[in-house]
């Protein structure tokens, strides 16, 4: 027993400084936020490596969403809300008051837990936020869509019904539009709030497939309910409970040898 509970401790260590090596691309610092006199978050430190994939995995009302999306700062919407704390993107502290709001969403893209495609055409849904941002040349446009639709693996299925609305495409196709969507900007950090939650088994494997090959591209932090998606899927995950990060490290470190007793029980269903 000693033997083994020296070997999981080697191996949390390892995990640890093997995390301390990956190179940063968010950096929370004590981050807290509240929904007028209920906090929701609490005191939230953590890094996100570069081109990997960082899952929030916990029950629900944990916060996992609310922290998500305080990574483009879609809690500003929210009436009442207010943060302390740092979050740095690429080093850039994004809560400085000087800083273009259009401009982070533009560096952090976001994909809903409910595929919503805008009641257009295909292609104009992946060329609206090149547009937005400028892009006026026909063939630049169509670069960008055929580039954003190839990396989100839904090309061969579209490219001969560019025209037909969106609202035709299947649910798990709907999905993969709204990824190629998010991705037509070319952000640095893509953020998947359940993004499979709605889908069934063979549009979810699409989904994650889709995943493990755009991280290669882009740093990608997924929020679950499916713990086996999380395990499947994300480099790193991180144990949320009550507003707290209760754990933080190596996937298979954290479902294997969890250093906390609630991270244990919530992985092998004794709460949540």
């Amino acid at each position: 027993m000693a033997a083994d509970i020296r070997l999981a401790r080697s191996l949390n260590a390892r995990a640890e400084v093997a995390s301390l090596l990956e190179m940063p691309m968010v950096e929370i610092e004590r981050l807290s936020l509240w929904y007028g006199e209920k906090q929701a978050l609490r005191d939230v430190s953590m890094s996100v490596p570069k081109h990997r994939i960082t899952a929030y995995i916990g029950p629900s009302g944990c916060g996992k969403t609310t922290l998500l999306r305080c990574l483009n700062r879609m809690n500003d919407l929210v009436d009442g809300v207010r943060i302390a704390g740092t979050v740095r993107i690429s080093g850039t502290d994004i809560y400085e008051p000087a800083l273009d709001v259009t401009e982070l969403r533009k560096r952090v893209g976001m994909v809903f837990q409910k595929s919503n495609p805008f009641p257009k055409p295909i292609y104009d849904n992946v060329a609206y936020g090149p547009r937005i941002l400028g892009v006026r040349s026909r063939a630049d446009l169509d670069a960008i869509v055929e580039r954003s639709l190839r990396a989100a693996a839904l090309w061969d299925e579209v490219s001969d019904r560019l025209g037909e609305s969106a609202l035709s495409l299947s649910g798990g196709q709907q999905q993969r539009l709204c990824i190629a969507r998010a991705i037509a900007v070319e952000p640095d950090v893509l953020l998947m709030d359940e993004p499979c939650s709605a889908l069934d088994p063979i549009a979810t494997a699409r989904i994650e497939e889709l995943m493990l090959d755009l991280k290669a591209g882009y740093t990608i932090v997924i929020v679950t309910h499916n713990m086996q998606q999380a395990a499947r899927v994300s480099d790193y995950t991180g144990f949320m409970l009550l507003g707290e990060l209760v754990e933080f490290g190596v996937t298979r470190e954290l479902f294997t040898t969890p250093r906390d007793k609630r991270t244990e029980d919530y992985i092998t269903g004794r709460f949540g």
